[in-house]
């Protein structure tokens, strides 16, 4: 007769187990794609003729690479000075893994390849912008002003559940 309870005891627990791990890791993720396609800035080949200038026009100030942590990951990060003096993290042609609870931090931390990179970015200062858009496209993220470019040296697609880095890219001066 107790072993009737104890089954159903049993099925509960690995039914609600089953469940949260299923949302914590969110496995589906892993084989869909959200692929964003925002207008981004259009930036002049040349530089102005008088660079001391004010700028008429949107551009380049930082720029950088993705390299791959935790999953792979490529595209190029720029941050764009808008002829107001705002400015905007722009992700150019991003393609990493979706994950569960990804965001777009900027860090003052140095991004270090393989997996001395992957979990750096929580050490130091970070400013996040945002949840990620899209694992794959372009898309732009409003940085606030007064933001310290120069202390925040580099950007990581961080997942926030799993303090890991997916990528990252060093933002060095155009």
């Amino acid at each position: 007769m107790l072993r009737r309870p104890v089954t159903w005891i049993v099925v509960a627990v690995l039914a609600v187990g089953g469940t949260l791990g299923l949302y914590w890791f969110q496995p589906w993720k892993l084989i869909t794609d959200k692929e964003v396609s925002e207008t981004l800035a259009a930036i002049p080949v040349s530089p102005p003729a008088a660079p001391s200038a004010a700028p008429e026009g949107p551009a380049v100030v930082r720029q950088g690479m993705f390299v791959t942590h935790e999953h792979e990951t490529s595209g190029t990060a720029r941050i764009i000075r808008n002829a107001d003096g705002s400015h905007r993290l722009e992700l150019v042609a991003l393609d990493t893994s979706n994950g569960p609870d990804l965001r777009v931090w900027l860090s003052d931390q140095p991004v270090k390849e393989g997996i001395a990179g992957w979990r750096v970015f929580d050490d130091g200062a970070w400013l996040e912008l945002g949840r990620l858009k899209g694992n794959k496209g372009d898309q732009a993220y409003e940085i606030p002003a007064g933001t310290d470019l120069d202390k925040l040296g580099s950007v990581s697609i961080w997942c926030k559940r799993f303090a890991v880095s997916f990528g990252a890219a060093t933002l060095a001066r155009v």
